[in-house]
């Protein structure tokens, strides 16, 4: 898409307004709502358990929260506000997944950097075990100065992530028609954790985590979970029906498009679907060529 200066400006202050109005939408109660599944004395709700901070003390101890409810399609959405400083080799996390090998999984995943170098914000999407849709961002805000709203949006018609109530991804459902493995019938957790990742995580793994800086600490605010409660059996099929169809969870409106279009030109700094070195045989994935949104 070919845009002007006057317009690139009009659509960057459309952007921030929408980010605005998200504010504080995420306002759950983590006490309510989830259990601190790994190292919980890395885990530590406050303010009546509407905030939550997750913390990485050392290469082998971090820590990860799941939601108590199981369920099939729907919204979950948190505030973050990530690693501050030097926040190399660290991941934070935000996601959905099933329970086994063959999981399904929808991710953020947030790479860390040296100070003054810009995160990474990673997505992914898992169906049966299997991924490799990686795509990735940097942000056009500081994620560390302020609570920012990510949400996942999943339907069995498509997936889309949000930063700020922006698109800034879809991955629609081509699984009937194109044979693309998608996320249909494994009830899944809300997560989020913190752990190390310093073989790969920053540029590479060419930079360490410095320990002498940690813990590492992320800070939640709020979480909200508007999802289909699904624990398996004949909940499927009813979560299918309440968040199928052809509603507001199967389509972008065409504001939403163009911003999600001017986040991957001017922010996406990798596609799986551009990069023949992953794709399998030397094909390329037969959902790159299909409308997302």
């Amino acid at each position: 898409m070919v845009m002007g200066k006057h317009g690139a400006a009009a659509l960057l202050a459309a952007v921030l307004a929408a980010s605005a109005l998200v504010g504080l939408a995420a306002a759950g109660n983590f006490y309510e709502e989830c259990d601190a599944t790994w190292e919980p004395q890395n885990c530590w709700a406050y303010d009546d358990g509407n905030r939550l901070s997750l913390a990485l003390v050392s290469n082998s101890s971090g820590s990860m929260i799941r939601s108590k409810k199981q369920f099939l399609y729907g919204t979950v959405s948190t505030m973050i506000q990530l690693v501050p400083g030097d926040s190399a080799g660290t991941v934070t996390t935000y996601y959905t997944s099933s329970l086994g090998d063959n999981h399904d999984e929808i991710d953020y995943e947030f790479l860390g950097n040296v100070t003054g170098q810009p995160y990474t914000i990673h997505t992914n999407v898992y169906a049966d075990g299997v991924g490799n849709k990686e795509m990735q961002f940097k942000p056009w805000f500081d994620p560390t100065a302020d609570y920012h709203n990510y949400t996942i949006s999943w339907a069995p018609c498509l997936i889309v992530w949000y930063i700020d109530g922006v698109p800034i991804r879809a991955f629609r459902n081509y699984e009937a028609s194109h044979g693309v493995a998608f996320p249909t019938s494994q009830p899944m957790y809300a997560y989020s954790s913190i752990w190390a990742a310093e073989d790969w995580a920053t540029q590479g793994g060419r930079v360490k985590a410095d320990w002498s800086k940690a813990p590492f600490v992320a800070s939640y605010h709020g979480i909200d979970l508007d999802v289909c409660e699904c624990y398996g059996g004949g909940c499927v099929a009813g979560c299918a029906a309440a968040f199928g169809g052809s509603g507001r969870y199967c389509s972008l409106s065409g504001a939403q498009v163009g911003k999600m279009q001017w986040v991957q030109g001017n922010y996406r700094i990798y596609d799986y679907c551009a990069d023949p070195k992953r794709w399998i045989n030397g094909q390329k994935p037969v959902e790159c060529d299909l409308p997302q949104y």
